[in-house]
């Protein structure tokens, strides 16, 4: 491969990446539900698709990317790192359990389980009590309700698209 198609196909992926990026900002700060504690949206699934595609390190470094251009751009609230944080674990976790990896819904769920419970949960409900000086404990209900909802609709339309719509997406990007 010449330098010139190795620079045409960095710039192809990093104009994907951008796409994708642009699409899980727009997804978690406007198509979403939001409160001061819980937010119930669909910019997990752009984030699952970078990883899927790319592996855990572009997926994390995408994620945390997405996470601060969404911050500077729409803020709500105060800047705190630990979010940014867990949206690299999230994209990382993503990647490091389903790229190039066969398909399988039980590595999926697993997937689902660790970034629903021991990050969202966790990890973000800890950020909170750091950021908001209230109780670890006195989050996690309305936080675990959330959990509960959110580990049914990430399992499900994450694997709805890579069902119908990842080879298809793998084609496209290979073949252009």
């Amino acid at each position: 491969m010449s330098n010139q198609e190795n620079k045409k196909l960095n710039a192809k992926i990093i104009t994907e990446l951008g796409l994708l990026i642009a699409l899980q900002v727009i997804l978690t700060r406007f198509m979403s539900i939001h409160t001061p504690i819980v937010r119930i949206g669909f910019g997990f699934l752009p984030l699952a698709l970078t990883s899927i595609l790319y592996g855990p390190w572009i997926g994390g470094i995408a994620a945390a990317i997405a996470d601060l251009i969404g911050f500077i751009l729409f803020p709500t609230g105060t800047y705190f790192p630990g979010f940014t944080l867990t949206a690299f674990l999230t994209g990382f976790t993503y990647g490091i359990l389903l790229h190039n990896k066969p398909k399988s819904h039980k590595r999926l769920f697993i997937s689902v389980l660790i970034v629903c419970i021991l990050l969202n949960l966790g990890l973000d409900t800890l950020w909170l009590s750091i950021l908001m000086g209230k109780g670890y404990i006195a989050l996690l209900p309305t936080r675990i309700i959330k959990t509960i909802i959110m580990i049914p609709v990430q399992f499900i339309t994450i694997s709805l698209v890579l069902d119908r719509f990842l080879f298809k997406i793998k084609s496209f990007i290979i073949a252009r």
